[in-house]
């Protein structure tokens, strides 16, 4: 039984192929307890946000052609609250997802969708936390710290239970976040940063 209280996302996307979709792979994901609310036009969703207050709103930033995020915002108090996190199904300049609270591609796995939602959930209880680890997320780090104590994608993926593609996602994005490109560099990392203890690491 979840009693997690439930979340409202919006899901912003005109076509109702990808909004359905990632609409029902949010109902799947655990403890999440998402009841998401489909949308499929900047019209609709403005007439929404003048009535209601979703905790998370998911949108393609070419939603209806171009969604001005900061434009939106400006014109729904609402919004004020909410949190915004882009869809991003196709090449988008980095610039426009800044003003996004965050993002995730239609190409990433349930797990990855989960880690970005729960990172964006939690963003407010972090920002206090300052140090370099604090732009990953609790799985990164646990992966990080797999890596550097010489474990391979294969025993990572069994002892975290996930599928080995998943974690090679995670390390994809890990050194994508990070700048960070060998096992060395991920070492040096997790020491400064304390994910690991000296005597941990296989040399």
């Amino acid at each position: 039984m979840n009693n997690s209280p439930s979340l409202k996302i919006v899901v912003a996307e005109t076509s109702v192929i990808i909004r359905s979709g990632l609409a029902s792979v949010l109902k799947r994901i655990p403890n999440l307890n998402a009841q998401p609310v489909e949308i499929g036009s900047p019209e609709s969703l403005s007439h929404y946000m003048q009535m209601h207050t979703p905790d998370i709103v998911i949108a393609n930033p070419t939603f209806g052609g171009w969604f001005d995020l900061l434009a939106f915002k400006a014109s729904h108090e609402r919004a004020a609250s909410t949190r915004f996190m882009a869809l991003v199904c196709s090449v988008i300049d980095q610039n426009v997802l800044k003003a996004y609270d965050g993002h995730f591609s239609i190409c990433d796995d349930t797990d990855a969708i989960s880690e970005h939602i729960s990172r964006l959930l939690h963003t407010g209880d972090e920002e206090e936390d300052t140090g370099g680890a604090d732009v990953l997320s609790q799985r990164e780090k646990e992966i990080i710290t797999c890596v550097v104590k010489g474990m391979t994608n294969k025993a990572i993926a069994d002892k975290l239970f996930l599928s080995i593609h998943t974690i090679i996602t995670h390390r994809r994005n890990i050194a994508r976040k990070l700048q960070i490109h060998s096992p060395a560099g991920l070492t040096i990392y997790a020491i400064v940063n304390k994910l690991v203890a000296l005597e941990d690491i296989k040399l």
